[in-house]
């Protein structure tokens, strides 16, 4: 775990504006509940030298990470791992919540993780590695219906039957390159194309794995009763079936206000220099009186 190259990993996506949403104020309690690398903890941190953050991931390997990153801050942060819709809050204490929903660079720059195919890796996708389901497991087993219908609703493909049924007819696969390369001759992209034609699968395969979208529901209905009043929320999406949910149960809360009536996104000189927040939104929320 030591070999994550940290300086590489906790780059902050949209730190100014998730500083300008979250006001850390003096001797806050703040979450963030996909500490990743550590990087927009820290950056909470040094930005109110009295302020503390509870720091959360499932991942140990993340948790490993951060909390090599962050030690020069000592006590100021606590760590938990687990799913963040699992976390036991019972009651409002949290002055701040900010949570970054797109994977780690880590994460996808490890091959032996199974996320990106820019590497010939075996097919696993799990944030939890006691997670007993991989997408090899997907993909080997399921039915052609039950593959068309994850990569139809998790990664908005077009053509998930026509993958879908490839894929029964030529599986075994086991190494994500397989299965990438097997996509892109059932699309025959065209190599002007702006994505890899095998991007959404894998983005509804690590979805439907991990079972994202039903966490962040959870994280969503539960989160705002962990706010103070006047506290606020910030979330990082990095595609639309995750923005749209932010934003509807938001919207829905009778105890949040909603401050951003469009997500902020990167300007040019960030996605310059951070390419990964290129499809990052941010939203955010007030905790109201009520």
């Amino acid at each position: 775990m030591q070999d994550w190259e940290f300086s590489t990993y906790h780059q902050p996506v949209l730190a100014t504006a998730v500083l300008e949403g979250l006001q850390p104020k003096a001797g806050g309690l703040y979450l963030d509940a996909t500490v990743g690398g550590g990087g927009h903890t820290a950056l909470l941190l040094g930005s109110e030298p009295t302020c503390r953050v509870l720091a959360v991931d499932q991942d140990p390997m993340a948790i490993a990470a951060a909390q090599a990153f962050l030690a020069p801050f000592g006590d100021r942060v606590q760590f938990w791992q687990g799913n963040f819709a699992d976390l036991p809050v019972a009651e409002p204490m949290f002055d701040g919540i900010l949570a970054d929903l797109g994977v780690s660079s880590a994460q996808l720059d490890r091959p032996e993780r199974g996320f990106s195919f820019r590497f010939d890796a075996p097919l696993d996708m799990r944030m939890n590695p006691d997670n007993p389901l991989t997408a090899a497991t997907v993909i080997n087993h399921y039915s052609e219906r039950e593959l068309a219908d994850i990569f139809y609703e998790y990664g908005e493909e077009r053509f998930a039957r026509r993958i879908a049924r490839q894929i029964v007819a030529r599986r075994p696969l086991r190494t994500t390159q397989e299965l990438a390369q097997l996509v892109a001759h059932c699309l025959k992209a065209s190599p002007r194309q702006r994505i890899h034609p095998a991007t959404r699968v894998f983005q509804a395969l690590r979805i439907y794995v991990n079972q994202e979208l039903a966490a962040l529901d959870q994280f969503l209905a539960r989160s705002p009763q962990w706010l103070k009043p006047a506290g606020r929320i910030a979330v990082i999406s990095f595609h639309s079936l995750e923005d749209r949910r932010v934003k509807q149960a938001w919207r829905a809360n009778p105890l949040l206000e909603v401050v951003t009536r469009k997500p902020i996104v990167a300007d040019a000189a960030e996605v310059s220099l951070n390419p990964r927040s290129r499809s990052a939104k941010l939203r955010i929320a007030l905790r109201t009186f009520a």
